[in-house]
């Protein structure tokens, strides 16, 4: 067992704290729900990135590649300043959903390069420009820009011309759960030497301005040897860390150790009320007391005492042209020595030491999971992936009744204010270490995301993805009527229900590795999912023909706003809604299947969900005279309008939407049926009084490969058809994966006329030219990783049942002929190609950023985008959302560990 791997069983078996530290800061705060206390809900004007270096948080906070405890009180994290800016480089900065013309974007150059799941060693790049960074030419630059325009990224500024910036990478290592060893290494890459102010930062979230802590934290400096400069850091004993911790009431130190004595600057964490609303602050030492030091000169910003709740080393490094220094730090709860020799020792060859071991051992790790068979570029390309899902951990601390009764909207006060979100979801009280989506462009979980965030996640630490699955389930995260919360700005909003995808997967993954599945956890998981599945069966299928609506559901590709009322009239009954609530139905069966198999109960429930996904599969074919989603002709699923004169019509866009039915397909082994055969008696009479229902689907009876059962709405004949269309190069095969839409609707846009008005859908392969949903309505021909990976999940699935007879051409007239596994590995390929150096040595992800592809010291830093172009594989939207994007190597790691005779032969998976 490598060291890694033993560090996670003894956090699983509580024998050690592993996980306390880690990367849990946001990387924005500002412009977050959260932090809005405005009477309009305009979360993005309220608190901006202005305003961030001298206002306090409420309810959590951001830096720049920091850590913090795992109750975020405790943080530290880097501030930069080149001589020129005209504030410290305390965070990230990018434009607000107004000021850009996508909609919000970092500008910005990050990357992840690694981190192993307990954080014992993690690593860190920002690219930073030695000329004044430019925030203004920016903004004004994007704001001339419009929907059907690039957008203005920090390298076209030319700020990085000439090499003129620095590399400045951050690494930690654990010598101990609560000794935490940090490195800066800050490379010079133009062609002068250059002056860098380095600042690490620490600091205590301010909860004492809203009465949560009985006395505050303090920072204070440490006197001793001049060779280190020492901060303390003291929780007064009542504090909520004591007493979570059960340690006795007594102070609770840490320390943080600056080799080389750099100068110590103390301010507090609190609002310059002066400077933002011109009415006296709180203390004479505010939070931007520093930058005024740093960068302003003011001396009176800081405290001459050398005491308060935020400080800062501050080091000013001159490094030569192409060369580098390194700073090193220690953040521990070991006292300082009495001695001074003792006291170096701090930064003697034990923390070199330490630091190699940490970096030996996250290699060691990654090799034992990476397959042989992958290169040494695929290695990185999943390595980083993963590394982005370590890093984009946050702790997300939001209580919703305090928040609603700070805004004067308490929903049991008849006095109350109209609320501007959330008023229903009083009862959620969020504190939890939680994957985020991308910690800057969404630092705040999303419940559908992070549901595939869990099939990357599992791979390198199962129990984390375990708990991600329980807290969406937990009750002060689930609504009361059963609903999983969507996300802050509308926790009531519908998400597509992949949850108990997620859960049946992580069970598997756990019995496939350690020979058992987690009973009790599947038991109590499924007794939440059956209540959000009620939620959806009672709320969601408006004339109970199990037909599903459901608005958005993260797809917005179709000719309305499916959130709002439509134009005509009516209602729309939705392709991907249905096929969702199928999927739903096949993970609930399969759960169920598994429970009694266990003996853990849930064999009459088998025969439930069984019996309702056929009514929901027969009821998308719709065959007869009425009109149906399925679209005979076309061989295609199409969501239908129904007016309110009883007037119906299929929307024909030729989208993911109706694609996603393909991906209601689960195989079955045939062990239930042989310990229950009473199950096998009920299931023959129900088909018997009830054959319209198979009629026109796949018969689940018929066995195929291995006596095995497939639950799927498409028959073979309907599969071929559907995938003609799905594999077609001039339809939704990309040279880099699956389209969002059909290329098709390049040449032929669909039109759609109300009155005078014409609703049109047309191919975009990149940003949209809607400004629906806030101008993130990106589903218009763009390559998603989330979409694409259940359509891989779906052909293997497919390939379980039919085996290697099964062909079909891929791609579409091509003369090639695949199985279905083939056909999931070339999609797998060329998705894997948007990452990969290709034969003339660039990355498609990095579309023509020259920079991106030429440089030595930018060409292996990958980034993970939110969604790629249809047609040349460029990374599109938040630049980081490893969330869902690390699906690829997920992805990855399969196809390079099994053989097509493999997959086919062994026990299931999900």
């Amino acid at each position: 067992m490598n060291a890694e791997t033993q560090r996670l069983k003894e956090a699983r078996e509580g024998k050690a704290e592993c996980k306390k530290w880690g990367p849990y800061l946001s990387e924005r705060q500002w412009g977050t729900v959260r932090e809005d206390y405005s009477k309009d809900g305009g979360a993005w004007d309220y608190f901006t990135h202005d305003q961030t270096r001298s206002r306090a948080y409420r309810w959590g906070e951001d830096g720049l590649a920091g850590i913090s405890d795992e109750k975020q009180r405790l943080c530290f994290a880097l501030a930069l300043w080149n001589g020129r800016d005209p504030i410290l480089k305390e965070r990230l900065f990018g434009l607000t959903n107004s000021e850009g013309n996508h909609g919000e974007d970092v500008k910005e150059y990050y990357f992840y390069l690694d981190s192993t799941p307990t954080h014992s060693y993690m690593k860190y790049l920002y690219k930073y420009p030695q000329a004044a960074f430019p925030y203004d030419d920016l903004v004004k630059t994007n704001s001339r820009r419009g929907k059907d325009d690039l957008e203005y990224e920090l390298i076209d500024t030319g700020v990085f011309d000439d090499d003129r910036y620095f590399d400045v990478f951050v690494e930690y290592a654990k010598a101990a759960p609560d000794d935490v060893l940090v490195e800066i290494t800050v490379a010079n890459r133009g062609p002068q030497a250059a002056t860098l102010h380095v600042l690490p930062t620490l600091w205590f979230r301010n909860r004492w301005s809203w009465g949560e802590e009985r006395q505050r934290p303090i920072l204070e400096r440490v006197k001793g040897d001049d060779a280190l400069s020492v901060i303390a850091a003291k929780a007064p004993p009542g504090n909520a860390e004591a007493v979570e911790s059960g340690r006795p009431a007594a102070v609770t130190t840490r320390y943080l150790y600056c080799d080389g004595s750099p100068a110590l600057l103390f301010t507090e964490n609190e609002t310059n009320n002066e400077r933002l609303f011109g009415i006296p602050s709180a203390s004479p030492f505010v939070k931007d007391g520093i930058d005024s030091f740093v960068v302003h000169g003011s001396i009176d910003s800081v405290n001459p005492k050398q005491i308060r709740t935020k400080a800062a080393a501050h080091y000013a490094v001159t490094v030569d042209a192409a060369q580098s220094q390194t700073l090193r730090l220690r953040l521990c709860d070991v006292q300082p020595p009495a001695k001074s020799k003792d006291a170096r020792r701090m930064f003697g060859r034990s923390f070199a030491d330490v630091m190699q071991a940490r970096r030996q051992e996250a290699d060691e790790f990654y090799a034992f999971i990476t397959p042989t068979s992958m290169t040494a570029d695929a290695a990185n390309v999943m390595r980083q992936a993963l590394a982005g899902m370590m890093w984009g951990k946050q702790f997300y601390l939001y209580d919703v009744n305090r928040w609603l009764e700070e805004h004067g909207t308490d929903p049991f006060d008849p006095r109350r204010r109209i609320a501007q979100r959330n008023v229903g979801w009083h009862h959620m009280y969020n504190a939890d270490i939680i994957s985020m989506p991308d910690k800057w462009e969404y630092p705040w979980y999303a419940a559908w995301d992070l549901a595939f965030q869990v099939i990357a996640l599992t791979m390198v630490d199962p129990d984390f993805g375990k708990d991600q699955i329980d807290l969406m389930l937990r009750e002060a995260y689930m609504h009361p009527n059963g609903q999983i919360p969507a996300y802050e700005w509308n926790f009531g909003d519908v998400n597509p229900p992949v949850h108990a995808w997620a859960t049946i997967f992580t069970y598997r993954l756990e019995q496939a590795r350690s020979g058992k599945g987690d009973v009790a956890w599947l038991q109590r998981s499924f007794q939440k999912l059956l209540l959000n599945f009620t939620r959806w069966v009672n709320r969601k299928d408006r004339s109970g023909k199990n037909v599903f609506e459901g608005g958005f559901l993260g797809l917005d590709i179709g000719v309305f706003d499916r959130s709002a009322p439509l134009p005509t009239g009516g209602y729309l009954e939705q392709a991907d809604g249905t096929a969702w609530m199928a999927l739903y139905c096949q993970n609930m069966m399969e759960i169920t299947t598994e429970l009694a198999l266990k003996g853990a109960g849930g064999e009459e429930m088998v025969l439930k969900f069984t019996q309702h996904f056929l009514w929901i599969a027969s009821a998308m074919i719709h065959a007869g005279d009425e009109v149906g989603m399925w679209d005979e002709e076309d061989g295609f699923f199409y969501d239908v309008l129904r007016l309110p004169d009883g007037q119906a019509q299929r929307l024909k866009v030729r989208s993911m939407v109706g694609l996603l039915p393909l991906c209601a397909a689960t195989v079955f082994e045939g062990d239930l049926y042989r310990k229950y055969p009473e199950i096998t008696n009920q299931m023959r009479h129900f088909f018997d009084a009830r054959p319209e229902l198979i009629a026109f689907i796949h018969d689940p009876r018929k066995p195929g490969h291995a006596d095995r059962r497939l639950a799927s709405i498409l028959d073979g004949n309907k599969l071929r058809r559907v995938l003609s269309t799905m594999l077609d190069e001039n339809a939704f095969l990309s040279s880099y994966g699956i389209r969002a839409l059909s290329r098709y609707h390049a040449e032929h846009p669909y039109v759609f006329q109300v009155g005078d008005q014409q609703h049109c859908v047309a191919y975009l392969p990149a940003e949209s030219d809607s400004g629906m949903f806030g101008g993130n309505s990106n589903w218009r021909g763009p390559i998603w990783m989330p979409m694409n990976g259940l359509i891989i999940r779906a052909l293997l699935q497919y390939h379980s049942y039919y085996g290697n007879h099964f062909t079909v051409e891929c791609p579409t007239g091509s003369g090639r002929h695949m199985n279905l596994y083939q056909v999931a590995e070339e999609l797998t390929q060329r998705l894997s190609a948007i990452f990969l150096r290709g034969s003339d040595g660039t990355r498609p992800v990095f579309g023509g950023a020259a920079k991106f592809q030429e440089d030595p010291y930018w060409r292996d830093c990958l980034q993970f985008y939110e969604y790629f172009h249809g047609d040349n594989g460029a990374g599109l939207g938040a630049n980081h959302q490893t969330g869902w994007t690390g699906f690829i190597a997920r992805a990855m790691h399969l196809f390079a560990s099994d053989s097509a005779e493999e997959w086919l032969e062994r026990a299931k998976t999900s």
